[in-house]
């Protein structure tokens, strides 16, 4: 390793995950959330594995089409969208459009012109680990009212959506909005219109301090739901953390340590704001699983902060790590795959993460130290794998934000 903070992502542990979903929801087709992981290299490898994608933006379109994605299996699920993004992405031949106002049907309706619209349910009696609902989304009345407004300015009623949270644990957290979308369906059926499709989101979670309940659990509540509609569709889920984040490791170095209060503090040079962001987010909930280069015997608890002079770019409190560390030591945080360099930031000069994606017989064969590939418990001893990134990765971070 040639300096730190290093995000590596492990492409193999990244097609395993795939693989699962496709696995337990073969009916379903995975549309990869690319807005928590864009790298070419991750987006590449879901692409060769049969992923479709979701965006938020024109540019995230743009990126997938380099790579040889057909746009017009790409759905814009944004439901707010620039003019200028939308105008973008219609030329580019995206077709899907979500949404959940009038304002955006007229927008839609002026510059992408007989699109395929899909409402935004809201899902707000769901309670996630990391959340991120309330911002977006109708009551079954109003999206039946949406569509047909649709419908009358030449849009296509395609179908419904929903996001039921970030890292959501309880499986039974789609069982309402799929209630919902039955209710949207029987009343659209009456005014002479039937949905093709149901997106049902992301949420699906990782792996941190506690595993999360088995796919399976969340196939069997989407089956029931789906099963339960007075119709047929098409179904689509939208997982973004639950593909990318457990791949990933963020390698980091210590740059001091403190007693204050009579509490051990580590210094590390990546935090909230230049990797970490979700731990503000979470109000220091998300529970990264970390692991230290000296493995000690002799442990210790500290709270983990970040190099910069902002007292909240803290990322864990009370973590077990060897008692003896200090300055020059490194830490790796696992889970830190998905929402990551994506969010990070050069606040107070300092550097965001280097990005590496590698296969797990590459990072077995080359790393001087594997304690990081251990930790998400990946990166075995394999072939080595051709489909690597190097240090070019830190242009294409700091070019396109991550």
């Amino acid at each position: 390793m040639d300096r730190t903070p290093e995000l590596l992502i492990d492409l193999d542990r990244v097609a395993d995950a795939y693989r699962r979903f496709t696995d337990a929801m073969p009916d379903i087709a995975v549309h990869y959330a690319m807005k928590c992981n864009p790298h070419p290299a991750v987006l590449d490898r879901l692409r060769a594995l049969g992923s479709r994608f979701e965006i938020a933006s024109a540019s995230e379109v743009e990126l997938l089409m380099r790579l040889g994605v057909d746009p017009a299996e790409v759905i814009y699920s944004n439901p707010v969208k620039p003019v200028a993004h939308i105008a973008r992405a219609f030329t580019a031949g995206v077709r899907q459009f979500a949404f959940d106002s009038v304002d955006e049907v007229r927008k839609l309706a002026a510059v992408a012109p007989g699109s395929s619209v899909i409402v935004r349910l809201a899902a707000h009696d769901t309670a996630s680990g990391v959340p991120s609902e309330g911002k977006f989304g109708v009551d079954v009345d109003a999206a039946v009212e949406l569509l047909a407004v649709a419908r009358s300015v030449g849009l296509r009623p395609y179908g419904i959506a929903f996001h039921v949270g970030s890292q959501m644990l309880t499986p039974s957290a789609w069982r309402a909005p799929l209630d919902a979308v039955r209710d949207v369906c029987l009343k659209l059926q009456t005014r002479g219109i039937m949905l093709t499709l149901v997106d049902l989101g992301g949420g699906f979670p990782a792996t941190y301090d506690v595993p999360p309940p088995p796919l399976p659990a969340y196939a069997k509540v989407i089956e029931n739901g789906l099963s339960a509609l007075p119709y047929p569709v098409r179904a689509v889920v939208e997982p973004g953390r639950a593909l990318v984040a457990e791949a990933g490791v963020l390698t980091a170095t210590v740059i001091g340590t403190a007693l204050r209060g009579g509490r051990r503090w580590i210094h590390l040079d990546v935090g909230a704001f230049n990797g970490l962001m979700e731990s503000l987010e979470t109000g220091n909930l998300l529970r990264f699983p970390v692991r230290d280069s000296r493995s000690g015997a002799r442990r210790a608890l500290f709270h983990l902060t970040g190099p910069t002079c902002d007292s909240q770019d803290t990322i864990l409190f009370d973590v077990e790590l060897s008692a003896d560390l200090t300055t020059g030591d490194v830490v790796h945080i696992g889970s830190t795959g998905s929402y990551t360099t994506v969010y990070a930031s050069t606040f107070n000069g300092f550097d965001i993460p280097t990005v590496r994606c590698v296969s797990s017989g590459y990072a077995a064969v080359n790393r001087k130290s594997d304690s990081a590939s251990r930790i998400n418990g990946h990166l075995g001893p394999t072939e080595r794998s051709g489909s690597i990134e190097t240090k070019s990765d830190l242009g294409y971070a700091r070019r396109n934000g991550m």
